[in-house]
């Protein structure tokens, strides 16, 4: 256990990339305590990084549905893997982190959990040569690793809210429980509750200004 406080946003519903992009933002500008969400996708749909090019997001992702992230990093394919963010308030212990350390502190848990019952589960060393704008096809440091092939990455965002970590894994039995007791493994004392009805509206908000729109989708 990572965190001595937890909020757990009960997700059970699948959305649209770009909504899932902004619920995202939603929590992010509302984080007081840690909060962990888990989502779902409507469709195959594929995200990138901030800065990443909309003509490679294009071909890499074959007819997916697609997304910018407001994190950075690679292409990543969804619908087949366990997404989740974790939403750290600024000020927070981890908050105060650098990025290279609280990345390798939360994927460091997850290891541990994944390992549980023998499987080995390590990190990633240093990064070595990119070999294509797919996430999962380069590891960096921390990463998630089980026999030389990567089966969890993330990204992050630092803003005046806090910290946005979202992370995708590919563990087909941790897929298929739908990352079972992930939030009460990570925190000391957790709350679940559901979405406000002003959440969702900003999340939709947030899609028709943002996350939606060819601006955002094809900035670069």
């Amino acid at each position: 256990m990572i965190f001595e406080e937890l909020i757990e946003v009960v997700d059970e519903e699948p959305h649209d990339a770009a909504l899932n992009m902004a619920l995202d933002e939603v929590l992010l500008r509302g984080v007081e305590v840690v909060t962990l969400r888990i989502y779902r996708w409507k469709r195959r749909a594929i995200s990138f990084g901030y800065f990443g090019k909309v003509v490679d997001a294009e071909v890499f992702g074959g007819g997916r549905e697609m997304v910018r992230r407001w994190t950075g990093g690679g292409m990543v394919e969804h619908g087949e893997d366990l997404t989740y963010s974790l939403l750290i308030p600024r000020g927070s212990g981890m908050g105060e982190l650098s990025a290279g350390e609280s990345y390798g502190v939360i994927h460091g848990a997850l290891a541990e959990i994944l390992g549980e019952g023998g499987r080995e589960i390590g990190l990633a060393g240093g990064g070595g040569e990119k070999k294509s704008e797919g996430c999962f096809e380069n590891a960096v440091r921390d990463d998630l690793m089980v026999g030389g092939e990567k089966i969890g990455g993330a990204a992050q965002r630092r803003t005046r809210w806090g910290v946005m970590h979202q992370g995708s894994v590919r563990d087909a039995g941790w897929v298929r429980s739908g990352g079972a007791e992930l939030a009460g493994r990570l925190g000391v004392r957790v709350e679940r509750r559901g979405w406000s009805v002003a959440e969702r509206e900003l999340g939709e908000k947030l899609v028709m200004e943002k996350y939606g729109t060819e601006e955002w989708l094809r900035r670069y």
